[in-house]
């Protein structure tokens, strides 16, 4: 599309004053509405409610950049794009600009949904043996710590896309907030200092990496301590004058490629100036009267929510109980067939014919609902990738945005492990992605999150990697009425897909759903994980019914919920990361005590 007239806006430095008060409350309500009764009901969590859109992240600072950009008059995507930015800042494990992701846009005027793929590429010099020795065995690390890891960046090309073309606000003023926060800096909460105490090991390997995120290039930062980023705010600089060419070309491509030769990096100048964001259209399925809208390949979340949604419509949940063996039984098994056929079926569709139409077809739902036998878990080895006929990562980040003139955004977005490869480009603050380990490096070899992949996922110049990031819609009377995604690698599949059963089967709001424990099963290896919170007599039932059961010690995934109800916005931030924070407009007049808040 053609890049159309953008409004300025005057309120930007209004912004920018206040962006370094983080709010004490995070969960402060706008103004009371019957569409709160829910609120008031016997529930644990309760959403963060507002009347003139939300959103919602995995960092609070970033969330309340994205509110400013709907008070200020911004849309959905405006928000989007300067909560993406931000979180570059304040969230660096995840948040980025050296990596990629895919966005959802919803446009309540056209009544459209456009799906926006700015995965990374592989370099033009990468081939399907690359990871391998002259013993045709993997290199250990080759595809996780080094240059030769990385994966051609989309971000910026990314969320320039989607400004550009569905955006009201200037580029310039959307990047503001997030240059602000890298010069003044961050102040460095519980969860910051010890993710950064934590990943020491890794990070300190690379010297440009260990000058910027510890105090001089060796102490780790302290609650309360200012953490400032002048290189990235330069890198963002660049980006906001000239947009993605401030950062393809020119002195930051200079910096990336330089390094890249430093180090037998394979990303040149041309990978990153031939790099281009492509829209795609979006997967679509329902589900109990209600429309799933979700991300098609190379995301292989789309297709399988879809596929597993039409096998569990064969089932009545509700009847089973929630949080029941019976239940957990019916989960595990329908996962297990999607995560199945995701290792045969599943590639960048650029390059793989991907059987699309049966993935989504209920008649083959119902084959594989025939299959699963109540109460029985069926041994994994006995689960084969479907046959069609003829036919045509763990630390991301994802956000949830609503606006009040029912436009709406889910974006993921990842450096694939936390801090990617943990190499910072000398000169630029960014980290390199490692996303070239979400490819098939070898058939039947498992990535980093245990994934097995074939020829469909094969490494190929210019080609994007398989993933597993599943921004989704949910729509009601022909409405977005359910946003949700979250990070969490090979989990974000099945954390995405309970919530939609959650909200829709059990009726929970968007904040309860987000803390529910959760269950994970991925075919191979052949167990079921389960988060804390299970009764030991539920995983004793479950045992008996023939799972290993694997119950883990720490929670993954980080959902960020909205549900839109008779104009309100309710949203609800996964309680698992202590900084991810739900804020709309009317909020922000609560934290900044200009008003009475009605609670409700």
């Amino acid at each position: 599309m053609s890049a159309k007239p953008q409004k300025t806006y005057t309120a930007t430095a209004a912004l920018l004053a206040s962006l370094l008060w983080l709010p004490i409350s995070l969960h402060a309500q706008g103004p009371a509405a019957d569409s709160t009764a829910i609120l008031r009901s016997a529930v644990y969590n309760h959403p963060v409610v507002d009347s003139q859109g939300m959103v919602v992240t995995q960092n609070a600072i970033a969330s309340k950049v994205g509110a400013q950009i709907l008070a200020s008059g911004g849309n959905a995507v405006d928000a989007a794009v300067a909560t993406g930015f931000a979180l570059a800042v304040a969230l660096p494990r995840a948040g980025n600009i050296g990596g990629g992701g895919f966005m959802l846009v919803y446009l309540s005027e056209q009544n459209q949904t456009i799906a926006i793929d700015y995965r990374e590429k592989a370099p033009a010099a990468a081939h399907r043996d690359l990871y391998l020795d002259a013993n045709d065995e993997i290199i250990p690390d080759d595809s996780r710590f080094t240059h030769r890891a990385a994966g051609v960046p989309g971000t910026v090309a990314g969320l320039h896309h989607a400004l550009i073309n569905y955006g009201t606000m200037a580029w310039t003023d959307v990047v503001a907030p997030a240059i602000e926060l890298a010069k003044a800096g961050i102040i460095v909460s519980s969860d910051l200092a010890d993710n950064l105490t934590r990943a020491k090991r890794r990070l300190g390997k690379n010297q440009a990496s260990l000058k910027k995120f510890y105090k001089d290039n060796e102490s780790n930062y302290q609650v309360g301590d200012l953490f400032q980023q002048p290189d990235l705010a330069q890198t963002l600089e660049r980006i906001s004058a000239e947009g993605p060419k401030g950062f393809y070309t020119g002195r930051t491509a200079e910096l990336i490629v330089a390094d890249m030769q430093a180090h037998d990096g394979l990303i040149t100048i041309d990978d990153l100036a031939n790099y281009q964001a492509i829209e795609r259209e979006p997967v679509h399925g329902n589900y109990r009267g209600h429309e799933i809208v979700s991300m098609p390949p190379p995301s292989s979340g789309g297709i399988h929510i879809i596929q597993m949604l039409n096998v569990l419509e064969n089932f009545d949940l509700n009847a089973t109980g929630y949080g029941s063996a019976l239940y957990i039984n019916r989960m595990a098994e329908v996962m297990k067939y999607a995560y199945a056929d995701r290792s045969v079926h599943l590639g960048d569709p650029d390059f793989y014919e991907v059987p699309q139409e049966w993935l989504l077809n209920k008649t083959y739902a119902k084959e594989i609902a025939g299959k699963i036998v109540a109460g029985k878990a069926t041994p994994s080895n006995e689960i084969l990738p479907g046959k069609p006929d003829n036919y045509e990562s763990p630390d991301t980040t994802h956000f949830s945005i609503m606006d009040s003139k029912g436009n709406a955004v889910a974006n993921t977005y990842t450096l694939n492990f936390s801090y990617g490869s943990g190499i910072t480009i000398p000169g630029t603050g960014m980290l390199l992605n490692n996303e070239m380990d979400d490819f098939s490096s070898k058939p039947g070899v498992a990535n980093a999150f245990g994934l097995l992949g074939d020829t469909a996922n094969e490494i190929q110049p210019q080609k994007r990697p398989l993933s597993s990031m599943t921004p989704t819609f949910v729509f009601k009377d022909g409405k977005p009425w359910f946003v949700t995604g979250s990070p969490g690698g090979s989990r974000i599949i099945s954390a995405v897909l309970q919530q939609i059963v959650n909200v829709i089967d059990f009726g929970m709001n968007s904040a309860d759903s987000a803390a529910q424990p959760r269950i994970h099963h991925q075919w191979q290896p052949d167990r079921l994980q389960l988060e804390p919170g299970f009764s030991p007599d539920t995983i004793h039932l479950l045992e008996a019914m023939g799972y290993d059961v694997q119950s883990v010690s720490r929670t993954w995934g980080a959902v960020q919920n909205i549900v839109s109800h008779n104009g309100m916005f309710f949203g609800g931030a996964d309680p698992r990361r202590a900084d991810a924070g739900a804020l709309g407009p009317d909020g922000l007049e609560c934290l900044n005590n200009t008003v009475a808040c009605r609670l409700p």
